[in-house]
């Protein structure tokens, strides 16, 4: 059931077009990721969709009765409420149905909240969103609009979010740059660019594959056009007589051609890694600890950083990562132990809220503050051109600071720290308000520096992608450290509780030798449903193999057809599906054939 629709929609603010005659449905229970870049228009999108902001052209149709909650980037409360309060969204004289409170008291716990007393005026931005958050999920409404969901929440309250979203029932919009958050919740993907909203079925990694798919199909469609315009022109060069009727058309069909434009390339966040040079000696941590009163934060942390390292810090909201960041800067002292730098060591530290910005500076000249040129591999680069790589043209280079976007000024803030050229970046929360495409130069960025990256995030996609090390706050301001990435953690993490609770306990070890005795006794032996599908279980795994290559195929050729896009998605789902079950009872079938096999030796 179609839910909302916006039809030929135009939205304008001053001299930039964030929606250009752009059209949009919502459908009953979809789950739909909105990306693109920073000040493209996704945020002014679903202010749109939740009624805060009116189109300056196009129509807005919903159904009737249809209820929508929406979650702002930056949420605001009245005076006077308590958490527990702005989460109700009223005051304890009011009557609150008991069912609930008792529901709002276990979402605020899960988001880390204690003291559900305590007044909303107390609380940072991250934690007034977190309220926020709770408060719109309380709400029963068929559309469920969410502006940065994941922001200001740690890795655990961002798995509870996600599990709470996978099986929400009501239709979901929301704006994040989470790519695993995307892709085991999204159903389809918009994308908002330059005025247009492209839609494609499927979680994250379908965007990626079917966008692609699209591209490619423009450039090929732009060739034909461009050599088809070009026998033209050449067929007008040779002096065609335009007196008949059929002749002028032809030349009005040339014009037309010129007058067409091609798919619109799409830019990229290029720079070279930028470093200074590093000596023997880089930044040793001895024997820190930090408290504030008598919550310890840090305790007794040593770590000698390497040239190369990649280090990733996790922990719950609080912990003090973000303490330990700015103790490595300068800007906090530890309350005990010492922190070495050496002296080449040149840090460049993104924080979690931008440095000030003068608004009344044009982006440019907030650039040349740091420098007019930059040496790089590919010689002298001036502060304009730098910004062009860094997605701010002509245009935006010359405006005032005051107006450019949240995530704009994240670009342009991130782009001032690269542009001095540190060979230490200290990286807090790097992923809020970056969109994907810069996140991801970011990334490649970052694969060619050549110094010391030391990031807190909660982002799993980013954490996988950058680190090789991750310290983890743990019980009482301990750091401990796990090799890889966030996924490497996680199975560390899982093996180190399943130890904890299993290994060494007399009461768990008899029962599992007394089990493997009993199987051991009876012996095994294929039932004759298996043995017919141990001799045809390759032949069905091939076919599923095949199955699904041609329907990627089709995807590809049905491009720029939703309906059809999504009858052979749904299709190449099942059949993926099916293939998981299929490899699954392959390795129980093979597992039990060895065991048959030895037993009968």
């Amino acid at each position: 059931m179609n839910l909302l629709t916006i039809d030929n929609l135009t939205k304008a603010y001053s001299e930039r077009t964030l929606l250009d005659r752009a059209s949009f449905h919502i459908q009953d229970q979809e789950k739909i990721g909105v990306i693109g870049t920073n000040g493209m228009g996704k945020s002014t999108l679903l202010k749109i969709l939740a009624g805060i902001e009116e189109p300056d052209d196009g129509e807005v149709i919903m159904g009737n009765h249809i209820r929508m909650g929406y979650l702002p980037q930056l949420p605001v409360f009245e005076e006077g409420y308590s958490i527990l309060e702005g989460a109700l969204g009223k005051k304890k004289k009011e009557s609150v149905d008991l069912t609930l409170e008792n529901e709002a008291k276990s979402m605020l716990f899960q988001l880390g909240f204690q003291n559900l007393s305590q007044h909303m005026e107390e609380l940072s931005g991250g934690q007034k969103k977190r309220v926020a958050l709770v408060k719109v999920l309380l709400e029963p409404v068929d559309i469920l609009i969410l502006d940065e969901p994941t922001n200001h929440l740690d890795n655990q309250m961002s798995q509870w979010l996600e599990d709470y979203l996978v099986n929400y029932k009501g239709a979901l919009v929301m704006v994040t740059h989470d790519r695993y958050f995307l892709d085991r919740i999204s159903t389809r993907i918009v994308e908002v660019d330059h005025g247009n909203i492209y839609s494609y079925p499927g979680n994250y990694s379908e965007y990626v594959r079917l966008k692609e798919a699209r591209q490619s199909s423009e450039a090929a469609t732009e060739r034909k056009r461009q050599s088809l315009l070009r026998t033209e022109l050449e067929w007008l060069a040779r002096g065609a007589r335009a007196r008949s009727t059929k002749q002028k058309a032809h030349i009005q069909r040339i014009e037309d051609m010129q007058k067409q434009t091609g798919p619109r390339e799409e830019q990229n966040v290029q720079m070279n890694s930028l470093s200074s040079r590093m000596g023997r000696k880089t930044i040793e941590l001895e024997h820190i600890s930090k408290a504030f009163g008598e919550h310890v934060l840090i305790e007794d942390y040593s770590y000698i950083f390497l040239k190369a390292d990649r280090i990733g810090i996790i922990g719950p909201n609080g912990c003090g990562k973000s303490t330990l960041m700015k103790m490595i800067y300068g800007s906090e002292q530890p309350d005990s132990g010492t922190i070495e730098i050496g002296q080449t060591i040149k840090i460049g530290y993104f924080s979690q809220e931008n440095e000030y910005m003068d608004d009344r500076l044009k982006a440019i000249d907030y650039i040349k503050e740091v420098a007019e040129f930059i040496h790089t591999r590919d010689g002298l680069v001036s502060a304009s051109n730098m910004m062009e790589r860094f997605l701010f043209d002509g245009t935006m280079q010359w405006t005032k600071i005051e107006k450019l976007s949240g995530g704009e000024k994240r670009r342009l803030y991130l782009l001032r720290i690269l542009m001095g050229a540190p060979n230490v970046l200290i990286l807090d929360e790097p992923t809020n308000d970056l969109d994907i495409q810069t996140l991801t130069i970011l990334e490649d960025y970052l694969d060619t520096f050549d110094g010391i990256v030391i990031t807190v995030s909660h982002d799993r996609y980013f954490l996988d992608r950058v680190v090789r090390r991750i310290f983890a706050f743990e019980d009482s301001g301990q750091l401990v450290q796990y090799e890889g990435g966030y996924s490497d953690y996680q199975i560390a993490l899982e093996i180190k509780n399943y130890e904890a609770t299993h290994v060494g306990s007399d009461n768990s070890v008899e029962p599992v030798k007394e089990k493997t005795q009993k199987v051991k006794d009876k012996k095994l032996k294929f039932s004759y449903k298996e043995a017919r599908e141990y001799e045809t279980i390759d032949e069905d795994i091939a076919s599923l193999e095949e199955k699904i290559e041609l329907l990627g195929k089709k995807m590809e050729e049905n491009a720029s057809s939703y309906s059809k896009l999504n009858e052979i998605m749904e299709e190449k789902q099942a059949a993926e599906k099916a293939l998981e079950e299929k490899m699954d009872r392959w390795v129980y079938l093979n597992d039990l054939a060895e065991q048959i096999e030895s037993e009968n030796q």
